[in-house]
């Protein structure tokens, strides 16, 4: 039996590299990724090369693409869509608008549809939150302390209420739901990578967060046998074992500062401002209280475990990149003027 698998959001990182490891699989006939822009390999940006992938320019929040799974007789969906940080252009209201009326399309699209029979939505471990009250483990059944209420956290929330109405919908469709830890490794840019990248860490006194991290080799990998296996239900997705903010910070060879939390929120808020990092609110609950999952759903079900620990996704990480050099002297001015103002 062949396959024709649509993949959203083709133009980031791990989207293309999951349309290209599908697009390498014999045993898929056809996989058709879609997005707002073209992904940088087609547009002589390099990026990662998406071999038979066939792109189409599709924006989720409108009705193209229930036309383009109709035509294409999809009955495969991953769902790799959404953003984690709001575009320059935009904002925090076309990031929600992108995020979750763009999945309220596809998910009716794909309700709607004859072919569709299988289902894979990447989630995140974000929608447990992180707050003191936080269980020591968080797993795939636990209910939040504090639920999110702001950002990517948030709309993750919505999303995955979408998805399981979708499912109560259509019970012949089998309906994966995928929470990640961070992603990291080296070729990973995310909101977490750029903080973890700063020459001089800003952190909040007192607090020592745990961190989970999933390489991107294992979280495509997931995502491969998610698309071509039925493993239904929601899974937690992170490497074995937890680092401390701190031992990332020495694994790394960089110097934290530790500073008041309410100063940490107001250097967060000026680092936002001025385009040095994106230091959104549940970010900054994250590098206070941390938060860890439990996988052993996810293993049972596989059969498999991530190659990477959560170190050793780390330390590939750090291997790949230059850390060194000064701290920005725009920073080093809002740190002081944070710290003096606090």
């Amino acid at each position: 039996m062949t396959h024709t698998v649509l993949v959203t959001g083709v133009s980031r990182h791990i989207g293309a590299r999951v349309a290209s490891v599908l697009a390498a699989d014999p045993g898929i006939d056809r996989v058709i990724g879609v997005d707002t822009v073209p992904p940088p390999s087609l547009s002589g940006d390099g990026g990662v090369p998406l071999g038979r992938t066939e792109f189409v320019r599709v924006d989720l929040r409108g009705p193209d693409i229930a036309q383009v799974i109709a035509a294409a007789d999809i009955d495969i969906v991953v769902h790799m869509s959404l953003v984690s940080a709001p575009p320059r252009s935009g904002g925090r209201s076309l990031m929600k608008e992108h995020n979750v009326i763009g999945t309220m399309q596809l998910l009716g699209a794909c309700q709607r549809s004859a072919t569709v029979r299988r289902v894979v939505i990447r989630s995140t471990t974000a929608v447990y939150g992180s707050s003191p009250h936080d269980p020591a483990v968080f797993t795939e059944d636990a209910e939040p302390a504090q639920p999110p209420a702001h950002g990517y956290a948030k709309d993750a929330c919505e999303v995955e209420g979408y998805v399981r109405g979708f499912g109560r919908r259509r019970p012949d469709v089998v309906v994966s739901m995928l929470r990640f830890a961070n992603f990291m490794g080296p070729d990973v840019n995310s909101p977490l990578t750029r903080y973890l990248t700063q020459p001089i860490l800003p952190t909040a006194l007192g607090y020592d967060p745990r961190l989970q991290f999933i390489h991107e080799d294992d979280a495509v990998e997931v995502l491969r046998r998610m698309a071509t296996e039925d493993h239904p239900g929601t899974f937690n997705v992170a490497g074995d074992g937890v680092l401390l903010l701190s031992q990332c910070a020495r694994r790394a060879g960089l110097s934290s500062l530790p500073i008041p939390s309410s100063a940490f929120r107001f250097i967060g808020e000026l680092a936002r401002g001025a385009g040095l990092a994106d230091f959104s609110s549940e970010q900054l609950r994250l590098m206070r209280y941390g938060r860890v999952v439990d996988t052993g759903r996810l293993v049972s079900a596989l059969g498999w475990r991530p190659r990477f620990s959560t170190a050793a996704a780390f330390e590939d990480f750090i291997r790949a990149r230059d850390l060194s050099g000064g701290l920005p002297a725009v920073m080093v001015d809002l740190l002081a003027e944070a710290v003096h103002r606090r």
